[in-house]
Parts: C-alpha cells; sequence; structure tokens
C-alpha cells in the first residue's frame, strides 16, 4: 500500500510540474489581447494591446483625411513624426500634410488630395476624405477588426469616391502588424487618378528613422518653434531602406518591389517598419515614393514621375466601377527583420486576402 500511495503521489506531482511549466511556456509564447476604444468626442477609436496604447484610428478636423496616428512598438517607442498635431524637439517642420498614416492621391479629377493642408489650411484645389462613421468593430484575442466608411469629396462637397476601409490590428509577441484593405467606388462620375509621385499609401517616421544626410535642415526646439540654426540632417537619424529585390538606401526610390523595409533604431531598440504590397493591387509590384527625409511610401499609380516618362498609367474608374488596395505594415521591436522573415509574413498577407 506504501509502495502504491508513493507512486500515486510521485504521479500527481509529475502531472503538476508538467502543466506549471506548459503554463510558463503557453504565457511566454502567447500573444497579448487586442482591444479598441471609441471616443467620438475626441474624433478617434484607440486601439490597445494589453493595457498599451498601440494607435489611433482618428479624423482631426485639421487634416481632411482619417489617419492611424500615432504609430508605436511594442516597447511603446513613436516611430511616427509627431509635427504638426503633437510637435516634438528636433523634428523637422516640413510637409505638414505627411501625417501619421494614410491613403490618398495628388491627382484626382484634378485636385490634390495628397497636398491638401500642407500650410495648415485647406487648398482650394484640394480633395478632402471625409470620416462618416464607424461600421463595426470586432475583437478576437489577439487581433482585432475596425470598419470604416469614408467619403471623397470635392471642394463644394459633391463625392467623388466611396471608401470602404477595413482595418486588422494584429499582436504577435514583439511584432505589431496592421492589414488595410481599402475600397474605393466611383459615384456617378468617371474618377481619374492622373499620373504623380504624390501617392498613395504613406507614412511620415521619426527622426530618427530618416536616412544619414550631410544637408543642413530646420528643426523644432524645445518651445516647439524651428530653431534659427539649421541642424545636420544625420545627427540623430539611423534608417535605412531595403527593398524586396535587395535594392538599397535612397536607391529605392522610383523602383519597383513586393516590400520594402526601413530599420533603425531609436535610442537602443532596433527597429523595423515593413510597409508590404498586395499581388492583387492594381500596378503590382509597386512602385516607392521613399524618401530619406522621412516619407515612405508605396505608390501603385504615378508611373511617369517614376520612369522619366517611359511609363504611363492614368488609371480610372467608370461610373459605379470600383478597386481595392490592399497593404500590411509590420513593426518589429528589438530586432531587425530578415528577409526570411518578411518575405515570410509577406506570403502570408497575400493568401489571407483575395
Amino acid at each position: 500500500m506504501k509502495n502504491t500511495a508513493k507512486t500515486a503521489l510521485m504521479f500527481v506531482l509529475v502531472i503538476l510540474i508538467f502543466l506549471s511549466c506548459n503554463t510558463k511556456r503557453s504565457a511566454r509564447y502567447s500573444s497579448p489581447e487586442v482591444t479598441m476604444l471609441r471616443n467620438e468626442s475626441e474624433r478617434k477609436v484607440d486601439v490597445m494591446v494589453g493595457l498599451d496604447h498601440f494607435t489611433s484610428y482618428c479624423w482631426p478636423e485639421n487634416v481632411y483625411k482619417p489617419i492611424l496616428y500615432p504609430l508605436k512598438t511594442a516597447r511603446g517607442t513613436e516611430i511616427t513624426r509627431g509635427f504638426p498635431l503633437d510637435p516634438r524637439e528636433g523634428e523637422r517642420n516640413d510637409h505638414m500634410h505627411q501625417v501619421g498614416i494614410w491613403l490618398n492621391y495628388g491627382k484626382v479629377n484634378g485636385l490634390d488630395f495628397w497636398g491638401n493642408g500642407h500650410r495648415g489650411v485647406k487648398e482650394s484645389d484640394g480633395g478632402e476624405i471625409k470620416h462618416l462613421s464607424i461600421e463595426s468593430m470586432e475583437e478576437e484575442n489577439e487581433e482585432a477588426v475596425l470598419l470604416t466608411r469614408e467619403s471623397w469629396i470635392d471642394p463644394e462637397g459633391t463625392e467623388l469616391l466611396a471608401e470602404i476601409t477595413e482595418y486588422h490590428f494584429i499582436a504577435i509577441d514583439s511584432l505589431r502588424i496592421i492589414d488595410r484593405l481599402t475600397t474605393l467606388k466611383a459615384g456617378s462620375s468617371p474618377v481619374y487618378f492622373d499620373d504623380t509621385k504624390e501617392g498613395m499609401f504613406g507614412i511620415r517616421v521619426a527622426r530618427q528613422l530618416e536616412l544619414p544626410s550631410d544637408d543642413m535642415v530646420t528643426v523644432l526646439g524645445s518651445d516647439g518653434k524651428p530653431l534659427s540654426q539649421k541642424v545636420k540632417a544625420g545627427d540623430v537619424a539611423t534608417g535605412n531602406y531595403r527593398s524586396s529585390e535587395g535594392i538599397s538606401g535612397d536607391d529605392v526610390w522610383g523602383t519597383r518591389a513586393g516590400w520594402m523595409n526601413l530599420y533603425g533604431s531609436i535610442a537602443d531598440e532596433k527597429i523595423s517598419l515593413v510597409v508590404c504590397d498586395h499581388p492583387a493591387n492594381q500596378g503590382y509590384p509597386t512602385y516607392w515614393h521613399a524618401r530619406g527625409y522621412g516619407l515612405f511610401a508605396a505608390n501603385p499609380l504615378g508611373w511617369t514621375d517614376f520612369t522619366d516618362g517611359r511609363e504611363k498609367l492614368d488609371f480610372s474608374l467608370q461610373s459605379g466601377e470600383e478597386t481595392t488596395f490592399r497593404y500590411r505594415i509590420i513593426i518589429s521591436s528589438g530586432v531587425h527583420l530578415t528577409d526570411e522573415e518578411i518575405n515570410k509574413l509577406a506570403g502570408e498577407f497575400a493568401h489571407r486576402y483575395k
């Protein structure tokens, strides 16, 4: 009886140790919960990973398009520029229409949706993307899905394009992922997207992720005002581009690639910021309007500028026609992602959505 009792006790102890180890292992490798907090009075929806703020879908009155802002790593480091909504010391104050993450275009029926607000006011020839409604909000563990409705309008308020956008916010360990699926539908009249480099899916990054340069630039002081003396652009810049085609640095501008990786460091945190194009998108693989000063954009429609006039697209939608643009953003914290890791995530993105 004693041996039987001893054997039973040992069995129970082994089971308890096994369960304890697996509980610890699950906690170590499980992904945190992603949730959303709706705040209509502040014109935003906050996206949370656990208790930490990841980003916000917001529609400020003075930006003239909905944006995701700010964008943070798993450690909570902001990787988007603060200016003009929340200026930070040492930032550039140029191109004030480049805020957070956005999708628009520079020539839509002759209207400039891209540059509207570049002087801090609505332009007479500028188009506006007006937020209309939050259609749905769904949360399931490590992923949250936000569905929104927007309207691309001319200065008189007439709708050119109806927009439905689906955002997938995903957290996997130290990775943060945003999948954006935007469907644009023409109204009662055709819509023409004339060739221009000013488009389309853009991000303006923090100064630390700019590419080093010897140029002298104006930055903001501690009081939020421009310094009278210019500084060297490369003083704090650590960034570098690398495309899926193996091209790097400033040479990526105007080239085509399935994905683009902007990697660098903020303080001691290594960061990769990757944008993936989707094989079903118009113009895949996209041209890249990726600049060293912090503008990071995929432009599938502006062929003329990128090819010195050798190619021309002039994309259009006839009345009632629609098209969908799909993009994935990947943010790593603590490591620079390898080509192999990015290819795996880009491949999963390509197979997930049609």
